[in-house]
């Protein structure tokens, strides 16, 4: 099907393809007010939902109430909005047949910009622009918008634009700081709330990284990831998690903190290019709880936040990783793929061990390399490269994670999984990536680099088996081109290099398109939904 295929009676088919996960973890030696205050959390999880329905498009929340109100009601139409916060498959850009008339695609700016503005008209209008105000509209924490009368753009701070939702959600978050035992997550909880109302998030960034590892509770809230921005990738979109750490494999992550400084001084490129001060980035291992907002399938394993320049220059940032949700994705997903996928010989060499670490050093690589373009220190890359930003930096953090995996072998800091197995396992999450399409960051950005290393020889394609192997003498040496090519890019924010980069690597061969295929027709899901146990066991 094409992009705006409408969907008819196979909306269950496209459900199919997600396949159910049964998330939670054991809360039995949580009190009885940590208990109250996660019930109230997901309160605060389900305005954050309505937030980001309103953020992605003007039109959602009328949607949603119309599908709700329908009757009969088309439970699996509901289920499928849910699923993509939205009218439009994420993957494949189908959309729902019914009500009639609805936009094929997404609008490129989300909700966050009016609908015909243009690129253009935007670029005269912040020219005349104070300094501060420049700020803003590039910036994370502002809307754009109309005047009715004049047709003039303003800016509007999110604490005014969704004033009705960050109140309530600002009032709940105190209630949930009094109930928490840990002190330093009643602080964060206080100060998120403050910036809901103040616009204001630096501290309560500063706050959420400073949440101390006896905390039972890790709680990330408020306005993050910009891929909802496909304009220019800079208005943040907001989201909610609550997750129950899992302190036993945090403790065993530890030694990967203390790392992040030594794989910086390794990258294959100019030293003018690194990084010299990197924070030590604290690594937490969680069980999800619930999450909602900015969190439509293909779902997040891991995450490393926050991305504001100016407060990870600050405070650093934190890298979580959500197991219970990568243990699915390995069985559901990963492993079918590769038996249909990998070289019979290398099968042997898969490891849900090397796919969970290299999650992890792909979300610890986000710090690595230049976050300003080079002779500068306050242009960011994000605001260079706008539109290409998000691919071009999930492809940074894929391929530097996995050079840091050779480099962390040979230094002895990782002892396990072996160097076969780490290549192995990404070869194959390739294919589960790309299968998120190719118009997504991370299938986008996935597909250049399997693209380049079949360049360089260091993956290969059998004609007669229609499979793909490692070439482990050759692997090692594309890895390094492709990181050093990618941090180069970035560090002189060469958009228009970058934009050559992606038109020549950025697209799905034949080979590759003849193995999505034979994953579809075996009718291997894509992703995973979640089914959430405080909500389908009531055990709040």
């Amino acid at each position: 099907m094409s992009s705006g295929q409408t969907i008819s009676k196979n909306i269950s088919e496209i459900i199919a393809r997600y396949a159910p996960i049964s998330l939670g973890a054991d809360l039995s030696n949580f009190t009885d007010n940590e208990k109250s205050a996660i019930s109230k959390l997901v309160s605060v999880g389900k305005l954050i939902d309505r937030l980001f329905l309103r953020q992605k498009w003007k039109g959602n929340e009328s949607l949603l109430n119309q599908l709700l109100s329908a009757n009969p009601r088309d439970e699996n139409a509901i289920l499928f909005f849910n699923l993509m916060k939205g009218p439009w498959d994420r993957v494949n850009g189908w959309v729902l047949p019914y009500p009639p008339n609805l936009p094929e695609v997404k609008p490129p700016g989300g909700n966050f910009y009016p609908e015909d503005m243009t690129k253009g008209e935007f670029n005269s209008w912040i020219e005349k622009l104070s300094s501060d105000d420049k700020k803003r509209a590039k910036g994370f924490y502002h809307t754009v918008k109309r005047h009715e009368d004049t047709g003039e753009l303003y800016l509007n701070p999110y604490s005014i634009e969704y004033k009705d939702l960050l109140n309530d959600a600002s009032d709940i978050l105190k209630e949930c700081a009094k109930l928490v035992e840990n002190e330093s997550l009643s602080e964060f909880l206080k100060s998120r709330a403050e910036a809901f109302l103040s616009n204001n998030y630096l501290d309560s960034e500063v706050d959420w990284l400073n949440i101390n590892k006896e905390s039972k509770i890790e709680v990330t809230v408020g306005p993050y990831e910009v891929y909802t921005d496909e304009l220019f990738s800079s208005k943040s979109a907001f989201e909610f998690y609550v997750h129950a750490r899992d302190f036993q494999s945090s403790k065993m992550l530890e030694k990967f903190s203390g790392s992040l400084q030594d794989v910086e001084n390794h990258l294959p490129i100019p030293d003018e290019y690194k990084n010299k001060d990197l924070k030590v980035t604290p690594i937490v291992v969680v069980n999800q709880l619930y999450a909602s907002g900015d969190v439509a399938v293909p779902m997040t394993a891991a995450y490393n936040l926050p991305n504001d320049e100016e407060a990870v220059k600050r405070g650093g940032s934190k890298l979580i990783i959500i197991k219970n949700v990568q243990e699915g994705k390995y069985q559901k997903i990963l492993d079918p793929i590769a038996q249909l996928t990998v070289a019979h010989d290398q099968l042997q060499y898969l490891s849900f061990d090397a796919f969970f670490t290299h999650i992890l050093l792909h979300e610890v690589a986000h710090s690595n390399g230049p976050h300003y373009i080079i002779g500068t220190d306050h242009e960011t890359v994000r605001s260079r490269l706008q539109e290409y930003h998000s691919a071009i930096e999930e492809a940074k953090a894929d391929i530097t994670g996995l050079f840091a995996a050779e480099l962390l072998l040979k230094k002895g800091v990782l002892t396990a999984p072996s160097l076969e197995q780490f290549y192995v396992s990404y070869l194959a999450s390739a294919f589960r990536s790309i299968r998120f399409g190719i118009n997504e960051a991370h299938g986008l950005g996935q597909c250049i680099q399997l693209n380049y290393i079949l360049e360089e020889g260091g993956f290969e394609y059998d004609e007669q088996t229609k499979r793909f192997s490692v070439n482990f003498s050759k692997v090692p040496i594309a890895v390094s081109n492709l990181t050093r090519d990618i941090l180069l890019m970035q560090g002189d924010g060469d958009k228009a290099r970058v934009e050559q980069f992606i038109s020549k690597y950025g697209k799905v061969r034949d080979i590759v398109e003849e193995s999505l295929k034979r994953l579809e027709n075996a009718k291997i899901p894509i992703d995973v939904r979640p089914i959430y146990k405080i909500e389908a066991e009531n055990l709040l």
